[in-house]
């Protein structure tokens, strides 16, 4: 008995040690460590990404740090399309006073109500390993697992 408490402390105590050296090798920042503003002056030069009625597709743009670098171009005319074949329309949009909180490179704000893309759509939809597809308001959105970062907005994809 006494050398079976022995290795379930030794197995305990060695699985530990394992958790705490491999969180040391994660990465804070999404971006490498790099800061990134988004401020007025770095946004007053980039286009609305959602959709302004005029009918041009606006791709939604994102690369990432060199070592996990990600990009999605899907446009919003593609996800609109992909919307209204599967019968995934009429959301509303978020209250203004949330809807300022959802912004790319930023955390998911906390209680925010984020739906389930159906499979339906999901399955046609581009797929980033450690990402998921979620329907926040009538926006489409791509968040980081790990962190819940959103990674890219495309707006009123479910009108």
């Amino acid at each position: 008995m006494n050398k079976l408490f022995r290795m379930c402390n030794l197995l305990l105590l060695t699985a530990s040690f394992s958790v705490v050296s491999l969180s040391s090798y994660a990465d804070p920042n999404p971006n490498g460590g790099h800061g990134h503003r988004q401020g007025k002056e770095h946004q007053k030069n980039k286009p609305n990404k959602g959709h302004n009625g005029n009918g041009k597709e606006k791709a939604d743009h994102l690369s990432l740090n060199k070592s996990n670098s990600i990009s999605v171009s899907l446009t919003y005319n593609e996800a609109r399309a992909l919307a209204l074949d599967s019968g995934i329309t009429g959301y509303h949009a978020l209250p203004p006073g949330i809807a300022k909180n959802l912004a790319r490179g930023k955390p998911l704000p906390p209680g925010i109500a984020k739906k389930v893309v159906p499979p339906s759509m999901l399955v046609q939809l581009p797929h980033y390993p450690g990402y998921e597809w979620s329907i926040v308001g009538n926006d489409l959105v791509l968040i980081a697992l790990s962190t819940a970062v959103v990674t890219s907005i495309i707006n009123n994809v479910f009108d």
